[in-house]
């Protein structure tokens, strides 16, 4: 079958043949429809420090997707043939204190889809049918290949109660900009997106944010003012990993304020920790989706209403990715599909 795969130790990937997955008794096959570029992608595309000790070579990559269902293991009896289905990319081991207690979003011995295990870029996969999701008739397929990163925006969006709340966002990525349609949906008052890149600060205001600030112009404290708020801001989300967006962050938050922090900082960043206690500030860490009541978020709020679709805004076919991963790497696309087969 054909796969995009990193086979050599040096920038790029290589559209190429590979063999076709096989399945166990416990997993499925999936003919991949479409994929969703992920910034992990980027990475492994550009061939950076993380990517480099973290990325066996050769690795079929990506972890976005949306496909049918057609083979199953011998013991699958609750999916069938020609299910439409996304996946969860964290493998869990199944064993540790968090696996047994319930809580697998905190397996400690994680494998990812597309890093150490096989990925979707290819036209099947093969996944343990406790990671496959079958989709809701609601969802659509370009929804579909990026619940994903749908699911890290719900993760972190519906971590602290938003109803009537305040909230900033600082990085208008894709991710951030599904925050602000999901912090919006779930009832805040006032969504405030900050970033330096007018191209996404649009996207952003399109998708829900009720004000985008480019903080190169705009400070959160003359925002605030001009949205009549007096105390700061309830909840933030931290979605761009920069160091100073951070600190805005922390500094315009109200006491007794909440904070989810889903951003890769950099190293030996430095905040005021007078500010966090002193203000009694909450710091919560995002990592990935709950497993699995964040796809039941995210398939809840689909049927009741919202849509995440314009945060896509480029599409090729699998055989130009070096086309998605160059409107990536510019820096102003939001989601990037590439469609691998058309199954109706």
């Amino acid at each position: 079958m054909k796969a995009i795969v990193k086979d050599q130790n040096a920038k790029g990937l290589t559209l190429c043949d590979v063999p076709m997955p096989q399945i166990g008794p416990r997993d499925v096959l999936i003919q991949i429809d479409r994929t969703g570029i992920c910034g992990t992608d980027l990475h492994i595309y550009k061939w950076d420090d993380w990517a480099q000790k973290n990325i066996p070579v050769p690795m079929v990559i990506g972890h976005e997707f949306v496909g049918r269902i057609v083979e199953l293991g011998a013991q699958v009896d609750y999916l069938q043939i020609g299910d439409l289905v996304s996946g969860e990319g964290h493998l869990i081991c199944g064993r540790c204190r968090n696996c047994l207690a319930g809580r697998r979003h905190y397996c400690r011995s994680t494998r990812g889809v597309g890093i150490n295990f096989p990925g979707a870029f290819a036209e099947y996969i093969s996944l343990p049918a406790t990671n496959v999701w079958k989709l809701a008739p609601e969802v659509s397929k370009d929804t579909a290949a990026i619940f994903d990163p749908f699911g890290n925006a719900t993760h972190t969006a519906l971590t602290f109660p938003l109803l009537g709340e305040d909230v900033l966002i600082t990085g208008a990525g894709p991710i951030g900009c599904m925050a602000a349609a999901i912090a919006k949906h779930a009832g805040a008052r006032h969504v405030v997106v900050t970033d330096v890149n007018p191209e996404r600060l649009t996207l952003a205001q399109k998708l829900g944010a009720t004000r985008t600030v480019d903080v190169r112009s705009e400070t959160l404290p003359q925002v605030q003012e001009d949205l009549g708020m007096r105390e700061g801001f309830d909840v933030a989300l931290e979605m761009s990993g920069n160091a100073q967006a951070f600190r805005d962050l922390i500094a315009n938050m109200r006491h007794g304020g909440k904070i989810a922090l889903l951003g890769i900082l950099e190293n030996n960043v430095g905040i005021d920790w007078d500010q966090i206690i002193f203000n009694s500030l909450t710091i919560k860490g995002i990592y990935g989706r709950k497993m699995y009541s964040t796809w039941y978020e995210m398939t809840s709020m689909i049927q009741s209403g919202l849509s995440i679709e314009d945060v896509i805004t480029h599409r090729y076919h699998y055989t130009e990715f070096e086309k998605g991963f160059q409107a990536m790497s510019e820096g102003s696309s939001g989601k990037v599909i590439l469609n691998w087969a058309d199954l109706g």
